[in-house]
């Protein structure tokens, strides 16, 4: 009897240390059972200023490097707080202050006014920046080489950009003598490209003619303002503009009015040309930085500012016709890149 007990005893005890062997957890990030690894999560807070295609390419080119380092909603290892201001100056302060103590892992701020309001009230957490025309203008950062704080990320504008493109008009365009431009001075990055597209057409005897606007819903009135004024038009990477480029296009169409963009989305919304990128490009640039701090530790100090490098001559031969322009064998030959870049 007592030996038939002593059996039961040892096995129960046997069964008991399997059983708790079988459910230890493997910790440090694995399963228990196969020794498959289980993937981090991370959260990220993004704040854009507006909604158009160009930041919206910008975005969705963030996600797709994050995706691709396998940090995606679709695998639950992200969670995503977004917010868009809508245009709206109110609207992006509230969204900064509402961040300043979030959980996120890293914040990424589209467009220059949303970086601003998070570099100044998120000061604890990784920033990441996009779609800024001149982080040191607007004071996000103090080094484009070593930022040196907690705000890092890429400009979308490369200065050599506005001037090839201003070059181009001036080449093919011999009857422009006055361009017309819709801005909101109160947005930094289109006066900084403003500034720097006045000095390349100051170079060829050109006037830029400013029609200025506060929001989205002036930007028509503006564009017919400079009709007879003007022998073309011409935006910057100016969000409130951006948003409202539909009214910039008809008005000049309408008025046979050649129209120059800053931007390719805008070309291929229906400008004629611009010298520049893919924004998805440029957000998948962003997404490849939010991969090294987010998986890799990198400190933003440390994080060199990025700008695009691969620009090109984009003309949209679609809508020549619909300003009045002639697309001319020499107008082509200046796109390096004709399969991509000339959109037919």
């Amino acid at each position: 009897m007592k030996k038939k007990m002593w059996l039961s005893l040892t096995l129960s005890a046997l069964l008991v240390t399997a059983a708790g062997c079988g459910d230890k957890p493997a910790g440090n990030g694995t399963a228990g059972s196969g020794g498959d690894t289980e993937q981090k999560s991370y959260s990220i807070a993004i704040s854009q200023y507006v909604e158009h295609p160009s930041l919206d390419a910008t975005r969705e080119g963030i996600l797709a490097a994050l995706k691709e380092a396998g940090i995606s909603e679709e695998d639950n290892t992200l969670k995503i707080d977004y917010n868009n201001a809508q245009g709206d100056a109110s609207n992006n302060l509230s969204i900064g202050q509402k961040l300043k103590d979030t959980k996120s892992d890293l914040v990424v701020a589209i467009a220059t006014p949303s970086a601003m309001a998070i570099a100044e009230n998120v000061t604890t957490k990784p920033v990441l920046f996009a779609a800024v025309t001149d982080p040191l203008d607007a004071k996000l950062v103090d080094s484009l080489e070593k930022p040196g704080g907690n705000v890092t990320g890429a400009s979308d504008t490369n200065p050599e950009a506005t001037k090839q493109l201003m070059n181009f008009v001036s080449t093919h365009f011999p009857e422009v003598k006055k361009i017309g431009l819709v801005i909101n001075e109160g947005e930094a990055n289109a006066v900084v490209m403003a500034k720097s597209a006045e000095e390349a057409l100051a170079e060829h005897g050109i006037e830029l003619v400013r029609a200025a606007v506060t929001n989205t819903s002036e930007v028509k009135q503006a564009a017919e303002s400079l009709v007879g004024k003007v022998d073309a038009f011409f935006i910057t990477l100016d969000n409130n503009v951006v948003s409202g480029v539909d009214a910039v296009i008809q008005t000049a169409q309408q008025n046979k009015i050649p129209f120059f963009s800053s931007d390719r989305d805008t070309v291929e919304a229906g400008a004629f040309a611009t010298v520049g990128f893919k924004y998805f490009d440029h957000g998948y640039q962003v997404g490849q930085m939010a991969v090294d701090i987010l998986k890799n530790g990198k400190n933003p100090a440390d994080m060199e500012i990025t700008k695009p490098d691969k620009l090109d001559l984009i003309i949209n031969t679609k809508v020549a016709a619909d300003y009045g322009i002639e697309v001319t064998d020499a107008m082509k030959q200046e796109v390096k890149d004709p399969d991509n870049n000339i959109i037919e």
